[in-house]
């Protein structure tokens, strides 16, 4: 099975998983070793930063 390339970038990553509390267990193993949860909660706050982006670039116009 061919290797999935990610869509965040590793800093953006890394960042959310300071913000939600559990870059710890990433340090120590990987990001295989989160929780599904942590994983979800990670999403959901990408999803949010990048939909608060648009609005933003949709007032400035």
């Amino acid at each position: 099975m061919a290797k999935r390339r990610g869509i965040m970038s590793e800093h953006l990553k890394e960042e959310i998983a300071k913000e939600l509390g559990f870059y710890d267990v990433v340090q120590r193993e990987g990001w295989g070793g989160i929780k599904a949860r942590d994983a979800g909660n990670m999403v959901k706050r990408a999803i949010e930063m990048a939909e608060r982006g648009v609005s933003e670039d949709k007032r400035s116009l």
